[in-house]
């Protein structure tokens, strides 16, 4: 497996979060268990050493904004939605925060938690929250070119690569450069790397083991 395409079913939505009706019991939590369902999705997605890729193909709201959080890059339809409407309902994006409040600027962030309101595509990919905007007839298409242009490069260097930037999150300055430090000499002990570097010298296509 080179690349995960995270989407919704149809064109409305690619996730609108929970359902709200009271019969529905999403806020029953039990109370022996620390842990959620949702919450264990989200470090079970964190924990992948694949490139998650979002195909954004309708409205994401709610905890469909923590599933776009987990994905690595993204390409949304242009007419889809993106917000946190919890505070509209009395209630707020709690385990959303967890992963959005690093991919959304403070203010930015700040403001569609306390606001609740809708902002577009466009806006989306200003504020960082998606790589690519375009016509939902051109979504299949766009994903496809941004997950061969990934598809393409080393496996090895990609997993390992995702791994240390995950690991390097929450560090301080100094943590990250020391970790990051002693990665840099286990990369050229791999198969892709000699591979990589061979095919550099020789001006031919690398052939990627994976190894």
């Amino acid at each position: 497996m080179r690349v995960i395409v995270l989407t919704g079913t149809g064109d409305k939505a690619f996730c609108s979060g929970a359902d709200l009706n009271p019969k529905a019991g999403t806020f029953g939590f039990d109370y022996a268990n620390p842990m959620t369902a949702y919450a264990n999705l989200l470090r079970a997605a964190r924990r992948t050493t694949v490139p998650v890729v979002g195909r954004i193909n309708g409205h994401c709201l709610a905890g469909g904004m923590g599933l776009l959080a987990l994905c690595d890059m993204s390409v949304a339809a242009r007419p889809a939605k993106f917000g946190l409407p919890e505070v509209k309902v009395g209630v707020f994006p709690m385990q959303v925060a967890a992963l959005l409040q690093a991919t959304v600027p403070p203010r930015r962030f700040a403001e569609m938690c306390y606001t609740g309101e809708f902002i577009s595509a466009s806006e989306a990919m200003e504020w960082g929250l998606v790589n690519y905007v375009c016509d939902p007839e051109e979504l299949d298409a766009k994903v496809a070119w941004l997950v061969g242009r990934v598809a393409d490069k080393s496996p090895t260097a990609i997993r390992r690569g995702k791994h240390a930037l995950n690991s390097m999150a929450g560090m301080t300055t100094d943590q990250a450069i020391a970790f990051m430090e002693a990665q840099v000499g286990l990369l050229p002990l791999t198969e892709d790397a000699k591979e990589g570097m061979a095919a550099f010298a020789e001006k031919r296509p690398p052939v990627w083991t994976g190894r």
